[in-house]
């Protein structure tokens, strides 16, 4: 029998959407303090870099290039996750941070959500600098010409934590279709942000790998880990 769109939904997004609904009626905003921060960041970076003042110094603090020192490279890039791309809307990278570094805190934590991003935007930027390395002529090189492209800011944080609580909350449709957009995105146009973002799909991937190998070895709903979403023993948790 075909499910129906309303019993795909519930199965889909129904833990998930249950965690979020149950923070956000109990603390609303409140519920969300590093994103609600990491929205003010983005734009406030977003509004000096429009100056003529203010444009070299936030590249100097936050923006990453392959051609750069790799200490230089590594120092910036826990702030380029909230500089936002100049030829791209703005609107468009603080709805994504909202959306997914809001649901990600709620759902995994503040912490975790700020590791997980972190993760994500080091493989794009360590990726660079690899494909660059191999050159144009390999599937996975880049021409030299990318060295002087700045990295992907906050979309390659964000896709990476899109597919984690995916994982996490057994929202498997959802996961796979974040999967097949960024490989159609490189597929349509095989940019550098393109392939960082795949690049960053396969380092949480990896940390999904990790994680479920982890959690084999250890018997569920003892030593400290959590019952999984959907499980009969599961409730959705508020995180503070």
């Amino acid at each position: 029998m075909t499910p129906s769109p309303k019993g795909f939904a519930r199965r889909e997004w129904g833990p998930l959407f249950g965690t979020v609904r149950a923070a956000l009626v109990a603390r609303g905003w409140r519920a969300i303090p590093m994103t609600l921060a990491a929205v003010c960041l983005t734009s406030l970076f977003q509004i000096v870099q429009n100056q003529d003042w203010g444009y070299q110094p936030v590249q100097d603090i936050g923006s990453v290039r392959a051609e750069d020192p790799l200490w230089l490279a590594l120092l910036r890039t826990p702030l380029s996750l909230f500089v936002p791309a100049l030829d791209l809307p703005v609107w468009g990278a603080l709805a994504q941070i909202l959306l997914v570094f809001g649901i990600a805190e709620i759902c995994l934590g503040r912490w975790r959500t700020l590791a997980l991003a972190y993760v994500a935007t080091l493989a794009g930027t360590l990726y660079a600098r690899f494909g660059i390395a191999l050159g144009p002529d390999s599937p996975l090189g880049l021409p030299a010409s990318d060295r002087l492209v700045v990295d992907t800011g906050p979309s390659a944080a964000v896709v990476g934590l899109a597919v984690y609580v995916s994982w996490r909350y057994r929202a498997w449709w959802t996961g796979g279709l974040v999967i097949v957009a960024m490989v159609v995105e490189v597929m349509i146009k095989n940019n550098l942000a393109g392939k960082e973002h795949l690049a960053a799909i396969a380092a949480v991937l990896v940390l999904i790998a990790v994680r479920e190998w982890w959690e084999r070895r250890r018997r569920p709903g003892q030593d400290g880990v959590e019952p999984r979403p959907g499980t009969r023993s599961w409730k959705p948790p508020i995180r503070s």
